[in-house]
């Protein structure tokens, strides 16, 4: 992505810091000056009680009692309990000034056992004011000290949001030039652009929009499936308001402590209109905006979150160009007072791109790229119908690193199209060596496909056949391109459709005359599109023109669910039963009527592996006219008429 050169006029300069959002540097610096000042405390206490010992050491009453008997001591001092000893010789084991403290025996025995010893015996009085101030020096001093720090450094941490910043909103600002983005590194996505182009030119001149009486949407609400680009298009905005851009999670405003997410989203807003016109994006907003239902027991930490941002939203002032952005992908668990008009005035639909725009993203991503001469980008985009904006970025970064593994300085149309396989159904499996039986197997089921396919007007032209195992599990495939993007799908073609997923099962049965577990997926997809037919697209004779089911999670998984009573279920899967077991039994009339191409094209897969579309329709023009089929393809030779063959889906029928 291109890098801004130079701040436009009216951007802030990088090294001016938003209020309240403290320097982490300076973070840092609190806390390391704190553990300074404990250090010092405990030091300082260390030193006292040692000067307070006065370089003396203490012995036992025991030891005392033996130095009187071996007559070393030269005099005693009694304060308080604490007798000093003054030994006659330096070279003892003991230094001058010897004491210890113990609970002695009574004042008379001690004046008796010091006796006719010759001893000095001294008794003073005690200091009480000197006993005080060791106190106060050794104990309360640090203490008073240790507590007013810790109150400091608790009052710090409470202005900058709770203790360890537990409340603190952890939203990360950026100005445009750490962005980076722009509207140009957004493609495939033009109905979004510009919704947002108003917003953005509203924050740069809102004098012509206010002279009217409009006003700056308060919020808007990216939806769309993931992978489109919500985020993408949230950060352009900033980037082309060149406004601070305060990017954060729904999650991250919700933990186990209650008043958190409330707290974190007060601090939040409080920030952003210090920094006025700014844009908060809050991704995945789904984690704290679901729908308040007590019936069944809530969240009370993420409900009062909720209510702090429904709050915050009607309390700030539109004028001052602050803006909220939102991204989910499930819209429809959102509470509705967060969707209303006043808080998310506008949604922004972000769906898959279309045919033009795959593109238009292509060529984004590819800008920095090597490419030869002979990519086409429109034949990868037809290829990957559904694809979105992640996708295709994927799939060009896959063809880079496949050209660079074979020793090429520039990316092909080969290495695009092999990318765009290795995505869908993955890397070619080199490990798995099939035993010939199998491979014969997995050749007609893969032919099946094929012929069923081009047996039918309605169905999509075949691209590619392969009997290669894929990482993804798919032991072979065949690959269909439409020639043309299309939006909606014809009863005829989706039957065709149904007959064509049925043709590799129909293929082992007739040749094998059993069936294996290869179908597995096919019959998935069949039993989707049969059950959609019936329940959704009111195409069966039966039910008419009722709509049995209602689809959920529209940008995710899409599943339907039943709206109807348990005896209608039921009769919908038997409709289903019906529909796929005529299906079948076309596929199997078709492959019947065409059991000798089968053959040859199947031989033919077997030794080669894989084949292009027009290698396959070759073989077949071939066969129907009674030709002989050579080792090499090129040898043969047919009428110009003859020698065509259809275009090429994005349907892929895995084994």
């Amino acid at each position: 992505m291109d890098n801004m050169d130079s701040n436009p006029n009216g951007n802030r300069p990088d090294n001016n810091r938003e209020p309240g959002n403290m320097d982490p540097n300076k973070k840092h610096q609190s806390i390391l000056a704190f553990l300074i000042c404990l250090l010092i405390t405990l030091v300082c206490f260390a030193l006292f009680t040692n000067m307070l010992k006065d370089n003396s050491s203490e012995i036992s009453y025991d030891k005392f009692i033996e130095m009187i008997d071996k007559d070393q001591i030269k005099e005693v001092t009694l304060q308080s309990d604490t007798l000093t000893i003054v030994p006659k010789h330096q070279e003892t084991d003991f230094q001058e000034n010897v004491y210890y403290t113990t609970q002695m025996e009574s004042i008379d025995k001690l004046t008796e056992r010091l006796e006719g010893t010759g001893i000095e015996f001294h008794a003073e009085p005690p200091d009480a004011f000197g006993e005080f101030v060791a106190m106060l020096v050794s104990v309360l001093l640090p203490t008073v000290l240790l507590f007013v720090l810790l109150m400091v450094f608790m009052r710090r941490m409470n202005k900058n949001g709770g203790m360890m910043g537990v409340g603190k909103s952890r939203a990360k600002s950026y100005i445009q030039k750490d962005t980076g983005i722009t509207f140009k590194d957004v493609a495939g996505q033009d109905e979004a652009k510009e919704s947002l182009q108003e917003v953005v030119d509203f924050l740069h001149n809102p004098g012509k929009y206010t002279m009217i009486g409009a006003k700056l949407p308060k919020g808007a609400l990216l939806v769309g499936p993931p992978g489109t680009g919500k985020t993408l298009l949230a950060k352009a905005v900033a980037g082309e308001a060149h406004v601070p851009f305060f990017s954060l999670s729904g999650s991250e405003f919700v933990e186990m402590f209650v008043g958190v997410g409330a707290s974190r989203v007060r601090d939040l807003f409080e920030e952003a209109k210090k920094n006025a016109p700014c844009i908060i994006f809050i991704d995945e907003i789904d984690a704290i905006g679901k729908t308040r239902d007590s019936h069944y027991g809530g969240n009370d930490e993420r409900e009062q979150t909720l209510n702090q941002l429904l709050a915050e939203m009607d309390g700030f002032d539109t004028s001052k160009g602050l803006l909220i952005l939102a991204a989910t992908n499930r819209p429809e668990v959102l509470d509705p007072a967060l969707l209303r008009p006043g808080r998310f005035d506008r949604r922004v639909i972000v769906d898959r791109p279309d045919l033009k725009g795959r593109i238009e993203i292509l060529k984004v991503h590819a800008r920095n790229v090597m490419l030869d001469e002979t990519v086409d980008f429109e034949n990868i985009a037809l290829a990957t119908s559904g694809a979105v904006g992640s996708d295709l970025a994927n799939m060009v970064n896959e063809a880079a690193i496949l050209a660079v593994k074979n020793g090429r300085r520039a990316v092909s149309q080969k290495d695009l199209l092999e990318a765009v396989e290795v995505v869908l159904v993955g890397k070619e499996k080199k490990d798995r060596i099939l035993s010939r039986q199998e491979r014969r197997i997995v050749s007609y089921h893969e032919v099946g496909h094929a012929l069923v396919s081009a047996l039918q007007k309605d169905a999509e032209p075949v691209q590619k056949i392969t009997i290669v195992p894929r990482t993804m599990g798919a032991l072979g495939y065949v690959m269909q391109v439409p020639e043309e993007e299309k939006y909606l799908n014809t009863k005829k073609e989706l039957e065709a459709m149904l007959v064509g997923y049925l043709g590799g099962r129909a293929a082992e049965e007739i040749v094998f005359d059993t069936v294996t577990t290869g179908a597995a997926n096919d019959i998935e997809q069949a039993t989707k599109v049969a059950r959609a037919m019936i329940t959704q697209y009111g195409m069966s004779q039966k039910f008419g023109l009722m709509g049995l089911a209602s689809q959920e999670n529209q940008y995710l998984n899409g599943r339907t669910v039943l709206n109807c009573g348990d005896d209608t279920a039921t009769e919908v899967d038997h409709e289903v039963m019906t529909l796929l077991h005529n299906s079948y039994e076309e596929a199997k009339r078709l492959l019947l009527g065409h059991r000798e191409a089968l053959d040859k094209i199947a031989e033919y897969l077997i030794r080669k592996e894989t084949i292009t579309g027009k290698e396959f329709m070759k073989i077949f023009r071939a066969v129907e006219r009674g030709m002989e089929i050579p080792e090499n393809l090129d040898d043969l030779v047919l009428p110009v008429s003859e020698n065509e063959e259809k275009p090429d889906t994005e349907e892929k029928h895995i084994l």
